[in-house]
């Protein structure tokens, strides 16, 4: 009897930490907790592709295919083929597809029992995470370009130049904060707070208490002096983002500000690296990046922040002065914005006609190159890294799931 009950007692622990940890490593929300843009999954190089799959036939590359999210044994997410996606995450068996209206660009948000994505048909879906069957849509007057994010009682998105919406979990509207001009919205929700939400003017955004329903502060606009504004993320009492600038070649900016306060804690500016003779058309390479949508988004790691995009570089600053502790530059612009793992960076390379697009994954502790894997067709988001698989689209409309070989 002794023995029954210690075994038992054995198997349930185990299924319970097997359990958490499954739980632990999905990835249900885009650049996971805080913005930060790091996996808790304990992940280490050499990759290997476990699968891929062709999205769409032909030659033609897409303009997006955003980060999916990871629940147990499923990946979901929307391609510019107007398809929502559930597939098969060890096989890629296609558990089910919905057709939406037109192109998806907007990144998915999952809980228990619903996936929750817009479309460039200007509704907002929810659907079965089971069968793919429709739930409710919210229709708006506009495109949704943005993520979705369900905090507390409200699924929360953003129309292009319409509003930021505020939705019950059945589909009815709460209430809206008007967007008088921006597109390809992405937004943070953290204590109660929206980072990145709109004034009245295209030139205020700012953090907006959703609780009280006020804004806390507004960006400095004509301080910044940016056309893109990134993703946020938070850590601590500061909130970091970068931005972009390309009316006079690519300057990228760095950004952290107390987030009670607004005042600026630090600011780094630089001049876009481009190598190869300068033979890139910036204006092209911003508005591929643009309709990504985590277009120079941070990543935290201890005490660096870690940028990559906007050139051939990828950075990491103190998280506390601003400092650059270290700068990696390659032969061809980075195409995605980072995830961590385990102390290691993974991103995109883009490919051109001397070096074919690439998997890079280099150390957070100093940028020191890891390893690096070919890919077909460039990377075009930050990779979703969950258990011991990593999971990205490429602009050649192949998805691929990698795993950890050893």
């Amino acid at each position: 009897m002794k023995i029954f009950r210690r075994t038992f007692l054995a198997v349930v622990i185990l299924s319970l930490i097997v359990t958490a940890c499954s739980r632990n490593t999905d990835w249900v929300q885009f650049r996971g907790e805080d913005g930060r843009g790091v996996s808790s999954s304990k992940i280490l190089p050499p990759l290997g592709i476990r699968w891929k799959i062709n999205l769409q036939s032909g030659d033609e590359k897409i303009r997006s295919l955003n980060p999916p999210v990871v629940i147990g044994d499923t990946i979901y997410f929307g391609s510019d083929d107007g398809n929502f996606y559930a597939l098969d995450v060890d096989s890629g068996y296609m558990r089910w597809v919905f057709k939406s209206g037109a192109e998806i660009n907007s990144i998915p948000y999952a809980d228990k029992d619903q996936v929750y994505f817009g479309s460039k048909d200007g509704k907002l879906y929810a659907l079965s995470r089971e069968t793919g069957q429709e739930i409710w849509h919210f229709q708006t007057d506009s495109q949704i370009n943005s993520q979705v994010q369900r905090y507390g009682d409200y699924i929360i998105f953003v129309g292009d130049a319409d509003a930021v919406y505020f939705l019950s979990p059945d589909g009815e509207e709460q209430f809206s904060i008007n967007n008088p001009g921006w597109y390809n919205v992405t937004f943070l929700v953290a204590d109660d707070v929206i980072y990145n939400a709109f004034g009245p003017r295209v030139e205020m955004v700012g953090p907006y208490d959703i609780k009280k329903r006020e804004f806390l502060w507004f960006y400095d606009y004509t301080e910044i002096n940016a056309i893109w504004y990134s993703f946020s993320a938070v850590k601590g009492d500061l909130i970091y983002f970068g931005t972009a600038d390309v009316f006079n070649g690519m300057y990228l900016g760095y950004h952290a500000y107390d987030r009670h306060t607004g005042k600026v804690v630090w600011r780094e500016y630089r001049d876009g690296i481009f190598n190869r003779g300068n033979n890139y058309d910036i204006w092209e390479y911003f508005i591929r990046n643009v309709d990504v949508l985590d277009f120079m988004s941070p990543a935290i790691w201890k005490n660096l922040v870690i940028y990559t995009g906007g050139d051939c570089a990828a950075r990491a600053f103190n998280a506390q002065t601003g400092r650059l502790r270290w700068e990696q530059v390659f032969d061809t612009p980075v195409s995605s914005a980072p995830t961590l793992a385990s102390g290691r960076v993974y991103f995109g390379l883009l490919g051109d006609d001397f070096a074919p697009p690439q998997l890079v994954c280099i150390s957070a502790r100093d940028g020191k190159i890891l390893w690096q894997m070919e890919t077909e067709g460039s990377i075009l988001s930050a990779p979703v890294i969950s258990g011991k698989r990593i999971i990205f689209g490429t602009d050649k409309s192949v998805f691929y799931v990698l795993e950890q070989v050893f």
